[in-house]
């Protein structure tokens, strides 16, 4: 009889044990842990089951769980950081420029041209498209003529887009197509001509002609351009983008993608501004799934300082009694705003001068006026009005910006509005102040994907080389915690994703990136440098340096 009740107080006991025995499929012990909660509280292990978080903590808490873990990784001090969400950008652009011509850091149109020549005597495309130039980096700051590619590509057309994305030169085979002559209405733009000939150089909306007339990407292109882009944003640490614009057909192809377990990015799709894609998802509703949000629509209101289409409400100082253009009347934006706020989705409008940036924010403030936490974005809110900033709000009216675009623009940016109006411009502390969060981004591929960069620039506002000395308008500076929390908890609230991700907390999605350097206190100079040595989403390591 003893010895039954001694066994079955074994039982008992070993029993207990397997209780008290937790499983993981991964545990990271020996590390230092952002966790980037409420507290911004740091700890030294990690585990993960099923994708999620299931604990934080330090080397002792762990122990005395019991863990039980199909794999267990010692950090040997590295540092973890939630997995950085890019607030803006291109991704399906980004993949689809890998395919063409690549014109960034071109320091002359000529070297534009050799580019060019280079890559169709290499690829002997029907139809020759790059990105990249930029005006402002040539000894000659004018905008060139199409007058070489005309000569060079008589019967091929070409299209070759500003860096930012709100100028093209095209050559007159490409204009013949896209149906462009002196006639053609500029409206929301312009179509320049020198002597009544067409120069090539289109700005914002007549773009739009052009790129309608562009070869189609076969399903293989497309998916070559979405698996490009996921490697390159993997290798720094990005594990959610904010694509600013697609279609109906390229959302479609990133669900399949992710449902087959081919794509792993995370993406919240921002719908571009079109009838078709308004008409099917305010109708159909929010899409959302573990690695998908589709909740937003991407409108532009105007275009950018580099090309001078941004809309100032004074002229530019830089040229005389010009204003920029709104890319859509403003009855045209206040109706679609009206049709959005009927839905539960986001409306994210491009906004850079100050008077576009005041038209969206008063146009949202009345429309959003008895509504509660809808969280419509300002993207880049770049020149705003002082007399403007206090019509965001941190309920309705949330900013998202792209630090870089401050440190890429600062050469030039006060030539074009002037001394008061800088003021306003790039003031990113001051938009935190007023909207208590900040979403950033990089708006790759106008500036580099590189995240490290979007840090640097938010904390030193200096370039690389260490210019300016004391930074650039140094007041709008962001600390390091504000800058990490703009690229991660705060970027995931814009998204409304903050309950899932964004943060190393239980119950939240098992996306992080491990560093050899601590962002938070290494050398800001060596911010730009600094390398990932493995990225996870969902638990799983989908990029390592080794």
């Amino acid at each position: 009889m003893k010895k039954l009740l001694l066994l079955l107080v074994i039982l008992l006991i070993v029993s207990c044990q397997e209780k008290e025995t937790s499983t993981a499929d991964l545990i990271i012990e020996n590390a230092t842990i952002y966790t980037v909660d409420q507290d911004f509280s740091t700890a030294t292990a990690l585990a993960v089951k099923d994708g999620k978080i299931i604990f934080t903590g330090t080397q002792e808490e762990l122990k005395n769980q019991n863990f039980k873990a199909s794999e267990t990784i010692d950090a040997t001090g590295k540092f973890i950081y939630p997995g950085l969400i890019d607030a803006h950008c291109h991704f399906y652009g980004l993949g689809q420029q890998l395919q063409r011509v690549d014109l960034v850091g071109t320091k002359s149109y000529d070297e534009v041209i050799q580019r060019v020549t280079d890559f169709q005597n290499k690829n002997n495309k029907s139809f020759i498209i790059g990105r990249g130039w930029d005006q402002n980096d040539w000894e000659i700051k004018e905008f060139p003529t199409n007058q070489q590619l005309n000569e060079l590509f008589p019967d091929i057309p070409v299209a070759l887009t500003r860096i930012d994305g709100h100028a093209m030169i095209a050559n007159d085979a490409a204009l013949q197509l896209a149906g462009i002559d002196a006639d053609t209405d500029p409206f929301g733009g312009a179509i320049e001509q020198q002597d009544g000939k067409l120069t090539g150089i289109l700005v914002d909306n007549p773009m739009e002609l052009v790129e309608a007339v562009f070869p189609i990407d076969s399903r293989e292109e497309s998916v070559k351009s979405l698996m490009d882009a996921q490697d390159i944003n993997f290798s720094y640490g990005i594990t959610t983008v904010d694509d600013a614009g697609l279609m109906k057909s390229t959302i479609e192809l990133i669900d399949s993608l992710q449902q087959d377990g081919v794509l792993k990015m995370k993406i919240y799709a921002m719908i571009s501004n079109t009838p078709e894609n308004l008409d099917y998802y305010l109708e159909k509703g929010i899409i959302k799934t573990d690695r998908l949000n589709v909740r937003s629509v991407k409108f532009y209101a105007d275009g950018a300082l580099g090309s001078r289409g941004a809309v100032m409400k004074e002229p530019y100082t830089d040229k005389h009694n010009h204003y920029g253009a709104l890319l859509s009347s403003v009855e045209d934006f206040e109706g679609i705003a009206k049709r959005i706020a009927a839905t539960d989705y986001q409306m994210n409008t491009h906004a850079i001068g100050d008077s576009a940036n005041y038209v969206v924010l008063k146009g949202y403030k009345e429309i959003l006026n008895d509504q509660k936490d809808r969280r419509w974005r300002i993207e880049h809110a770049q020149i705003v009005d002082p007399a403007d900033f206090g019509l965001f709000d941190e309920e309705n009216i949330l900013p998202s910006v792209q630090p870089t675009h401050a440190t890429s623009d600062m050469y030039w940016a006060q030539d074009r509005v002037g001394e008061e109006r800088i003021k306003g411009a790039y003031a990113y502390k001051k938009l935190l102040n007023q909207s208590k969060m900040l979403a950033l981004g990089t708006d790759y591929p106008v500036e580099q994907v590189n995240p490290f960069l979007t840090f640097y620039a938010a904390v030193a506002r200096k370039d690389t080389s260490g210019y300016p000395e004391d930074g650039f308008i140094a007041s709008q500076a962001l600390s390091r915690e504000e800058t990490l929390k703009g690229m991660t908890i705060w970027a995931a609230y814009s998204n409304f994703e903050e309950n899932e991700k964004g943060s190393l907390e239980i119950g939240k999605a098992a996306d992080f990136v491990m560093l050899d350097e601590d962002l938070m206190e290494v050398s800001i100079e060596k911010v730009p440098e600094m390398k990932v040595v493995a990225t996870y989403s969902n638990g799983e390591k989908v990029y390592s340096s080794k």
